[in-house]
């Protein structure tokens, strides 16, 4: 349960989630995977014993890092040089990462090798930021990774599916086994590509997500009971669907026309 830093014996912390990737051959593949260039802005969520941010700083000058764990940080702090490194001692759920974007249109690029135990909800989380953000590259839990980028009809496409990619591009780059971290995690992992979505940064997430947790609450269930009268209930025009259809049938296009309709009828009723 330990990973050797550089300066001793650092014991991964359960409480933060915390699985080290140490496959040298793997950092080189995610490193290649973003193609980093000089002057853009990288940011690094968790960089950990520094395998990911060491490879990224051997092609770039600057990298602003985000980790929450303070002997992390301090080692961090030890190793490279603040004009290097700007490391914020933060829990990304609540960093504000629209104060690391540059001036005029430099956008962030996101990545970092994400805790499986906030993967979900930081995804969320930052799509807040999306309008100061150009692409994201995480390393998550493969069960994660299949559910983003899942097309209706299948099993694993749900809300997350639905949510992230009417607000990004998604790809499913390549998988990764337990035995490149330390210590091992108990499942396979998987590296996802978001490239954030232009044509919708002005959209608002929130009717979408109001919709979506209407609908995928009791997604076995046939939305003529669950989602259609939700709708009704709300003002919201009946979408043109079938009413025997359930949740995970329903491709993105027409969540987006549902989630329309009832930010429409939700303005009308101010």
């Amino acid at each position: 349960m330990s990973a050797d830093s550089g300066r001793g014996v650092h014991r991964a912390r359960k409480r933060f989630g915390q699985h080290f990737l140490v496959d040298a051959a793997v950092v080189h593949a995610i490193v290649e995977a973003i193609g980093p260039r000089e002057g853009e802005r990288l940011v690094e969520i968790g960089p950990g014993l520094a395998a990911l941010t060491g490879a990224l700083l051997a092609r770039i000058g600057h990298l602003h890092a985000v980790e929450i764990d303070r002997d992390l940080a301090a080692r961090l702090r030890a190793r490279y040089a603040p004009e290097r490194l700007t490391l914020h001692e933060a829990d990304a759920l609540r960093f504000d990462f629209a104060a690391l974007a540059g001036p005029g249109e430099q956008r962030l690029r996101i990545v970092g090798n994400l805790p499986y135990n906030v993967s979900s909800p930081l995804l969320i989380r930052l799509l807040e930021f999306r309008a100061c953000v150009r692409d994201q590259h995480f390393m998550l839990q493969r069960e994660v990774v299949e559910r983003i980028v899942a097309g209706p009809g299948t099993r694993d496409y749900g809300r997350l599916s639905v949510l992230l990619q009417a607000f990004y591009e998604v790809e499913h780059l390549f998988d990764v086994p337990p035995q490149a971290f330390d210590p091992p995690p108990k499942v396979e992992s998987s590296v996802v590509r978001m490239r954030v979505r232009d044509d919708r940064l002005r959209r608002d997430p929130a009717p979408l997500q109001q919709v979506l947790a209407a609908a995928f609450a009791q997604r076995r269930k046939m939305i003529r009971t669950t989602l259609l009268p939700w709708l009704e209930a709300r003002g919201a025009p009946r979408p043109p669907l079938a009413g025997t259809l359930r949740p995970e049938q329903i491709d993105l296009a027409a969540w987006l026309s549902i989630a329309d309709g009832l930010a429409a009828a939700s303005t009308g009723k101010r």
